[in-house]
């Protein structure tokens, strides 16, 4: 018996995140059609650590994996990651483990693919410009999923570590899109007249006010989730149509709808529904120039096992990665 084992490398050339996105437009539409396995993920703590386990089984596609995720605060301390991750994929008919796959880099290009796939059906046609808060790994992947549904012209970078955001604005400027890069001195003049703004980190209190939105904005919400956590204000969940990956996952994880659910300020029948019935055809997606629509993710392993068995087989195909055997 033999196992591949796939690096971040080998990750980003299987898996580019056009194809990444078709990948994801699958996995939510199983998943809402109930053609999914998937708990919530598993949390345990240690007296230093935490760790989640995120299986998942997509039936339809007959792709079946594991993600673990430990995060360790003081790992840096050590000259090590403070969060680390692999995913496993198995054989669904005989349980064979098939691959060993980086979990930081597949974490990034499924989540970057879910907000591309949500602003493809929520964002405006012609929307150009994107707001950005935050300047991390997410956010990079984010804005680059963004570009593949969206003819962006103009991307504003908000963070709050100036040399983070300067290197973040640099790499933007030279991909081959080539969009004009600002960086807003106020967060109103990073929300005024963006079409599409993303969140993407670890604050837990809103990054922005919901009064300074224009009509027809798309906001994608990816870095709040524990209950604690607040990125989005109520202000712009009261506004906005809400639509979640997974509501069960939501309704247990994501503070940008807990805060305002159990101030009473909304209630369950205001989340319009789950990306996954929008892409089944269920429920419409944005449905006027506009409105305001608010996609909140706090991530599902259904897109790990998916996205990491497409990154197997892509794998196989190109010869990438180690074999090693078990």
């Amino acid at each position: 018996m033999q196992i591949r084992i796939l690096s971040a490398e080998d990750v980003h050339r299987a898996l580019p995140m056009a194809k990444a996105i078709q990948v994801m437009r699958s996995a939510f539409g199983q998943l809402s059609a109930n053609r999914a396995d998937v708990p919530l993920r598993t949390r345990i703590t240690t007296d230093s650590g935490l760790l989640l386990l995120m299986p998942a089984f997509l039936r339809d596609s007959r792709e079946l994996g594991m993600k673990v995720v430990s995060i360790w605060g003081d790992n840096p301390l050590k000259g090590l990651p403070a969060i680390i991750a692999i995913a496993l994929v198995l054989d669904p008919d005989t349980g064979e483990p098939r691959a060993i796959v980086n979990g930081e880099a597949l974490t990034a290009i499924r989540t970057g693919a879910g907000g591309g796939l949500a602003a493809d059906l929520l964002a405006r046609p012609d929307a150009e410009v994107v707001t950005v808060f935050g300047s991390g790994v997410q956010a990079r992947a984010q804005l680059e999923a963004v570009c593949v549904v969206r003819p962006i012209k103009t991307v504003r970078i908000v963070g709050r570590t100036p040399s983070s955001v300067a290197a973040f604005a640099d790499e933007v400027r030279g991909w081959p899109t080539a969009p004009q890069v600002e960086l807003p001195a106020t967060r109103r003049a990073a929300v005024e007249g963006a079409d599409i703004i993303i969140t993407a980190t670890s604050s837990e209190k809103p990054v922005f006010d919901g009064n300074d939105l224009s009509p027809g904005t798309h906001i994608t919400g990816v870095g709040s989730y524990a209950p604690h956590m607040q990125e989005v204000d109520t202000v712009t969940v009261k506004k906005a149509k809400v639509v979640v990956d997974s509501l069960q996952a939501c309704l247990a994880e994501a503070g940008d709808l807990l805060v305002p659910l159990e101030k009473n300020i909304i209630s369950k029948v205001d989340i319009h529904g789950e990306l996954g019935s929008i892409v089944n055809g269920e429920i419409p997606g944005r449905e006027s120039p506009e409105e305001i629509t608010f996609f909140k993710s706090v991530g599902v392993a259904v897109q790990d096992a998916s996205a990491a068995t497409a990154i197997l087989r892509e794998a196989e195909v190109q010869g990438l990665g180690t074999l090693a055997p078990l």
